[in-house]
């Protein structure tokens, strides 16, 4: 066994932590050696574990590992083979597994081939071990013309730049390369990552990535010396540069609630969704049905935004939710509350108006929800403004049409919708369930919340209602209703018993003096 180099011999603080430098191995048994040899003694330290996982190379890259092993070097040293080839990415999962599962804190990956300088491990730990990122990168981007001098050939060199802007502008990220195969990571980020639905293929490295940034996790970048030699190159690069494209694309479709991808399904579930306000949505056509100084329920109210938007208009309101209202909402009454209970915690004949803002299709059973809320109202006749997802809008067709219909965390497909509506099921809903239907509108998608706040956004909503014009069902992302309740048949015959209990006090005086006046008369004909 060749001698280490005494490179960064002084001792390598680790703050206490376990590390796992993980090498990934593909007919590489020329190599692997030179490259375990060329880890700094710094870290020779019962702190560091060197796996290696030969991914069914058809050399003897496996043998070349244990012997290494069994020649007694400075560090634990594991070898694996897989049973069958796996891919750069699956053999990474494998990698990061056994991080996770044996305890360690940071997993810093290595290629067998000797690309990746080893002598480079120190410096690319320490903002690990300090807790200063989540992952570390080595670039070779960070000085272009450095890469171009380490023999990065041309085309990669080009091709590397144009990718990595194209997915700068995706995540809206500023990494200066996102196609290093340097990379250490925290375990403890891994663990939160579902790595393990990524693809097994070399755009891995690029879906890893969109996890971390989508987790908001800490990325640093370190600069790395380029190095291409004479090993073999695996990677199909317009095979490789489609699917970064793919899987950048499907990344974003998923941040726009367009798409689900589990795999990019990382970011914390939204208890409550956003105020919409500026642009025609189902938020703003909401305030403003709302009448002036009203008594309004605010059913499924969130955290109160849309509330606090009424108390400035002037209505009592009430909301009443399962989530705590948001702090400064204490003009409003809040009333915690499951709505799929069937009673109501309060007396809603009271209220004028009662508010359902994307909540209706939350219920388990919105039938038997609108029957007690109709109940409820006894004979007061409040209005009812409803806004829901219109499943039968265009986008959503087309998806089914092309075999998706893949539920996400947000948008008409939201995994915590139970019910889904047409204009026409919605409306027969309300109608069988005792509801006057008053107004019937369609509602634009949300451009602005997935574009940001610019002209582009405001054009597409301004477009979306042209279109909804034309065909509402078609077009519209959403629907507003406003509706009046009914009195149910029991409410009825109790007014109806009431109010002729009423009539009955005003007209009996008059009616005893009709009936005096006959017989008076009757009784001068008889004398």
């Amino acid at each position: 066994m060749a001698s280490s180099p005494l490179v960064d011999s002084a001792p390598f603080d680790f703050h206490g932590k376990r590390v796992l430098i993980f090498i990934v191995a593909y007919n590489a048994a020329r190599t692997i050696e030179e490259v375990l040899n060329r880890i700094p003694s710094s870290l020779h330290s019962s702190a560091v574990e060197v796996l290696i996982i030969d991914d069914s190379s058809a050399d003897d890259t496996f043998v070349e590992g244990l012997r290494f092993q069994h020649q007694g070097p400075p560090f634990q040293i594991t070898v694996l083979r897989t049973p069958e080839n796996q891919g750069y990415g699956g053999n990474q999962k494998l990698g990061y597994r056994y991080a996770i599962d044996h305890g360690f804190d940071i997993v810093a990956l290595l290629h067998g081939d000797g690309q990746y300088a080893p002598e480079k491990l120190p410096e690319l730990l320490a903002p690990l071990v300090r807790d200063e990122a989540d992952a570390v990168f080595g670039s070779r981007m960070i000085d272009k013309k450095a890469a171009r001098t380490g023999g990065m050939p041309y085309y990669k060199w080009i091709g590397n730049q144009i990718l990595t802007t194209f997915q700068n502008w995706m995540l809206q990220t500023n990494l200066s390369e996102f196609h290093s195969g340097y990379r250490l990571y925290a375990t403890h980020a891994l663990a939160q990552l579902p790595f393990e639905c990524n693809s097994g293929a070399f755009h891995f490295d690029t879906e890893i990535i969109i996890q971390l940034v989508l987790k908001k996790f800490r990325i640093l970048e370190l600069p790395i010396p380029t190095f291409y030699g004479d090993e073999i190159c695996h990677v199909n690069g317009l095979q490789y540069a489609l699917n970064v494209c793919k899987a950048m694309v499907r990344a974003r479709l998923h941040q726009m609630n367009l798409f689900f991808d589990r795999k990019f399904d990382v970011a914390p579930p939204e208890e409550t969704y956003d105020l919409k306000l500026g642009f025609t949505s189902s938020h703003t056509m909401a305030i403003d049905a709302a009448r002036s100084g009203a008594h309004v329920l605010d059913v499924g109210c969130g955290r109160g935004y849309v509330g606090a938007e009424l108390v400035k208009k002037g209505c009592a309101v009430t909301g009443m939710d399962r989530l705590i209202p948001a702090e400064g909402q204490e003009k409003m009454q809040f009333i915690h509350w499951d709505l799929d209970r069937k009673e109501f915690p309060v007396n809603v004949s009271q209220f004028d108006q009662i508010f359902m803002l994307d909540i209706i299709e939350h219920l388990k059973r919105p039938e038997d929800f609108m029957d007690e809320l109709r109940f409820a109202t006894g004979c007061k006749r409040p209005e009812v403004i409803i806004t829901t997802a219109n499943i039968g809008f265009f986008a959503t067709r087309l998806m089914l049409l092309l075999g998706q219909f893949n539920y996400g965390k947000k948008g008409i497909l939201d995994a915590t919708h139970t019910r889904l509506f047409t204009f026409r099921s919605l409306r027969e809903l309300l109608r069988q369930s005792g509801y006057k239907i008053l107004e019937v509108r369609g509602i634009p998608a949300p451009y602005p919340k997935a574009l940001g706040t610019n002209f582009i956004s405001r054009l597409l909503v301004w477009a979306n209602e042209k279109l909804i014009s034309f065909s509402r069902s078609f077009f519209s992302y959403q629907i507003f209703v406003r509706a009046q309740a009914l009195p149910t048949v029991n409410n009825l015959l109790c007014e109806t018993i009431n109010t002729s209990q009423e009539l009955r006090q005003n007209a009996l005086p008059n009616l005893l003096q009709d009936l005096e006046r006959p017989q008076q008369t009757f009784g001068h004909k008889l004398v």
